[in-house]
């Protein structure tokens, strides 16, 4: 572990790409929401150079718009809630010019998005009272199709960064995250995962990362789609185009 982090540490800033993860829905098993049986994990990807001149920049615009400084977190909850911050969206007039421009800005932002939503109580229905752990499970089917966007692109260096969720939380999607590239999957053999470089680290909401908020803005509607696939959702319509399509394999898996 140690030569990782040190290694880490030598080539960070180097990648072509970067990886943002974030999740929707509870991952517990034991109980399941009747509302929402779902646990749903997007992953973003983008290229570090359109990153740097163009996604940070027309997020942090996008913000100046409406609030005195860039330091406000595009939570999605918050957002639907219009909570906190985001209480300036009680206004009807200045709510739906908002929710436009965010949508023209999903839309034209460069990022490529994979989605792996788990329907927990199919699941359970399957797999008995013991199945996998969502959330472990949905990081081995999201990471079989990343395999296949690096490969496609001759990349095998991709760090991933995922929003902190707790110590324990943190350590054990840590321990399930490098096991699988050691061990491989059920699809990708180990020697193939072996072959990428994938640290990974997890960072506090609080930082305001944009790669983050996009992934937590992919995230909901995406559950919502998967929920309630006949109702009309502009937000999935508009991220929907970004999800990874290379021709074999795609970026969105709905298990069971």
């Amino acid at each position: 572990m140690r030569d990782r982090v040190m290694s880490r540490q030598k080539i960070q800033g180097q990648s072509r790409f970067i990886a943002f993860l974030d999740e929707c829905g509870d991952h517990s098993m034991e109980k399941i929401d009747r509302d929402f049986p779902l646990f749903v994990l997007a992953v973003v990807i983008v290229e570090r150079r359109a990153y740097i001149e163009k996604i940070v920049p027309r997020l942090n615009r996008f913000k100046l718009n409406y609030w005195d400084h860039e330091g406000i977190n595009l939570h999605s909850r918050d957002i639907r809630k219009a909570e906190g911050p985001f209480c300036l969206l009680q206004n009807r007039a200045r709510r739906d010019r908002f929710l436009t421009e965010l949508t023209t800005l999903m839309e034209e932002l460069p990022y490529t998005l994979f989605v792996v939503g788990i329907h927990k109580q199919r699941y359970r229905e399957h797999y008995g009272v013991h199945p996998r752990n969502p959330y472990k499970l949905a990081l081995i089917f999201a990471f079989e199709r990343i395999y296949h966007f690096l490969k496609q692109r001759e990349e095998k260096h991709l760090p991933v960064i995922a929003e902190a969720r707790g110590k324990n939380e943190d350590r054990d999607l840590s321990v399930a995250f490098y096991k699988l590239l050691e061990e491989g999957s059920d699809f990708i053999e180990h020697e193939r995962f072996n072959s990428l470089y994938c640290p990974l680290s997890f960072e506090n909401k609080k930082k305001n990362i944009c790669g983050l908020q996009l992934a937590d803005l992919c995230a909901y509607p995406s559950a919502r789609h998967i929920l309630r696939p006949d109702q009309p959702n502009r937000a999935f319509e508009t991220i929907e185009k970004h999800i990874y399509d290379g021709g074999s394999v795609r970026g969105w898996k709905i298990f069971p």
